[in-house]
């Protein structure tokens, strides 16, 4: 069949208008596809904010958690030991009130056992040899008055009438030497003073021309013999250090029931 050039020509166009709409239409396609897919993308990239936000935000608060976890495990071991520290004071006020409550007795019972201490210091002194007589009757007369003296406690008054009681005991033991006063014949006279423990008390002038020994006995200070006064003078120098020690021969100034 022979087409006519018009008809032909008709054919091609139509032909043409279908291709070029198809090709139309499929760029229209590929142009949506196109903007799908970045917009999805878009989304995509939105969401993997959120989720990296999320995680983020989880791992925080899983941190928070595990801190508040750490400090009610330390509060709790806190709260522990603050019991048991409260358990304890309250076993310590208990044993305090025990305790005061026997401070209370003690201090009722160590009040006159103190002035009964005293008493006997008193009788030591007036009893023995006269040792540095002044000094200890000084000490009994300050430790009297602190007695009386609300600003001291107990205990220091009790330390210090067993420092006086030590002082005493010295005495007993030691070779000392000092100057005092000597009563004789009545008369009160300056003079070197020795003792040697209790066993045996001399004096002498300072000038060395007189030497006396103590009488338990007769309560009295007596001349002693020539011959005993280079040994005395050796004590002296003994005493204060002056010579080194050695073999010393001294009255004894023992009454007969203390030599027993």
């Amino acid at each position: 069949m022979k087409l006519t050039r018009s008809k032909l020509a008709l054919l091609l166009a139509a032909v043409y208008s279908s291709s070029f709409s198809a090709s139309l239409w499929a760029q229209e396609s590929l142009n949506q596809a196109q903007s799908v897919q970045s917009r999805t993308n878009a989304a995509s990239a939105s969401s993997q904010k959120n989720i990296d936000k999320s995680a983020e935000q989880s791992l925080e608060l899983r941190g928070d958690i595990e801190r508040l976890q750490e400090e009610v495990k330390n509060m709790k071991v806190y709260r522990d030991h603050l019991s048991a520290l409260v358990k304890s004071q309250e076993g310590e006020a208990d044993s305090l009130a025990v305790q005061i409550e026997e401070i209370k007795d003690t201090r009722q019972g160590i009040v006159p056992l103190m002035y009964s201490m005293l008493d006997g210091l008193k009788s030591i002194v007036s009893n023995d040899k006269p040792i540095k007589l002044a000094q200890r009757q000084q000490r009994i007369e300050k430790l009297e008055s602190l007695m009386t003296r609300a600003d001291v406690s107990d205990a220091e008054k009790y330390r210090r009438i067993l420092e006086a009681y030590q002082i005493e005991m010295d005495y007993g033991t030691k070779l000392d030497a000092y100057q005092g006063e000597v009563d004789i014949d009545g008369q009160t006279r300056q003079a070197d003073i020795l003792h040697l423990g209790r066993i045996s008390l001399v004096a002498r002038n300072f000038d060395q021309s007189e030497y006396w020994a103590w009488n338990q006995k007769t309560q009295t200070w007596q001349s002693v013999d020539a011959s005993l006064q280079p040994e005395i003078n050796k004590a002296f120098s003994v005493a204060m250090q002056q010579s080194a020690p050695g073999l010393l021969i001294l009255p004894v100034s023992l009454a007969k029931g203390e030599a027993n």
